[in-house]
């Protein structure tokens, strides 16, 4: 059974805080920050099989010496409101009171932002949150995620990846509790997502020594033994001051649960566990609407929507794969073969027991 106890918050301090940080200054890219400062700069990836590219990064390298947290967003370069947070996020956190270092990457996939082009990097059309270790010799994607893995993920103890709706989804704000099956690291993500603050919480049960396990950001931070945590809040392309707050807040949590800074933090006492999330697809091009909400709870076959062809004729009724809750549906009415049109995750009273996938 889980618990939200005191003694999770310990065992995440214990599992990040044994190895204190103490250099002097401290380099991401060319952002090279010492004791008490914050500064700005680039990871330059550099041109090859096709164009480079620079992504914005900011260190805030504490007075005092503590762990090292890296936040991340714009992976999906239209998941606005994770990324405009992470802008929010940087001159929130005052170097001259911050124990350990912070890395903020606000934006990986620049010509997703400029093109507004959902899901991919447009440049070489992969997926920027499924190409890691990243590859030096390849095109821009797996060379930009070898510079993130290099420069962010290896120095980094904990790892907060930011999402949020992409333009085609219209998403409830949650978070992922990314389970690899050894003890204090999964208690260590639990107690991070707990303290981030919202309430919907997705277990998610990866296996760390399956070829593909880190192949995302979080997953390759799970198998290189770091402390995890996805949130995600926004929907379909609108950036709203309230799902903001929520993303700056739940960074804000982290670090005042890792005592990095002086925050009070107050973990969910009894969040809705969510397990076993289910997706449907499109088998074809044409218009989708949606007939539920948002966060809506379904029954497994009750109509979530329906589609139509492209002169407003209908061709079929989307149903619920499973029992539980919307955790997001399709936003807009375009789609294509193999596109998502909702997702739904079983509710559970507490979260099994980790089984390897």
């Amino acid at each position: 059974m889980v618990r939200c106890t005191a003694a999770l918050s310990l065992l995440l301090l214990a599992h990040n805080l044994g190895a204190q940080d103490t250099r002097p200054s401290f380099t991401v890219g060319t952002a090279t920050a010492t004791r008490g400062t914050a500064v700005m700069g680039t990871l330059n990836v550099p041109a090859a099989l096709d164009s480079g590219l620079r992504i914005p990064v900011a260190v805030i390298h504490g007075a005092r010496a503590g762990p090292v947290v890296a936040f991340v967003a714009g992976s999906h370069g239209t998941e606005y409101t994770s990324i405009v947070a992470l802008q929010r996020l940087i001159p929130r956190i005052d170097a001259r009171k911050l124990s350990g270092t912070v890395i903020i990457a606000p934006l990986l996939n620049i010509a997703s932002f400029e093109a507004m082009t959902p899901h991919l990097n447009p440049v070489d059309k992969k997926g920027m949150n499924g190409q890691y270790p990243g590859d030096s010799a390849g095109s821009q994607t797996p060379r930009a995620l070898a510079l993130v893995t290099r420069e962010i993920v290896t120095p980094a103890d904990v790892i907060v990846d930011l999402h949020g709706g992409d333009l085609d989804e219209d998403l409830r704000p949650y978070s992922y509790w990314f389970r690899g099956g050894r003890q204090a690291q999964d208690s260590a993500g639990l107690a991070l997502a707990l303290a981030f603050g919202l309430d919907h919480v997705i277990v998610t049960d990866v296996n760390p020594s399956a070829p593909t396990a880190g192949r995302s950001l979080s997953g390759q931070a799970l198998v290189r033994g770091k402390t995890v945590l996805v949130a995600e809040a926004g929907r379909s392309g609108v950036v709203e001051a309230g799902d903001i707050s929520l993303l700056v807040n739940g960074a804000l949590n982290v670090l005042g649960a890792l005592k990095m800074i002086d925050r009070s933090v107050r973990s969910i006492k009894s969040p809705v566990w969510l397990f076993g999330g289910a997706r449907v697809a499109a088998d074809s091009a044409g218009m989708f609407f949606a007939t539920v909400r948002r966060d809506t709870r379904v029954k497994k076959d009750a109509i979530v929507g329906y589609t139509t062809d492209y002169l407003g004729r209908k061709t079929g009724d989307i149903r619920a794969p499973t029992d539980g809750v919307v955790t997001f549906i399709r936003g807009v009415p375009s789609m294509w073969p193999r596109a998502t049109l909702v997702n739904v995750a079983r509710v559970v009273p507490t979260p099994p027991a980790w089984l390897a996938p």
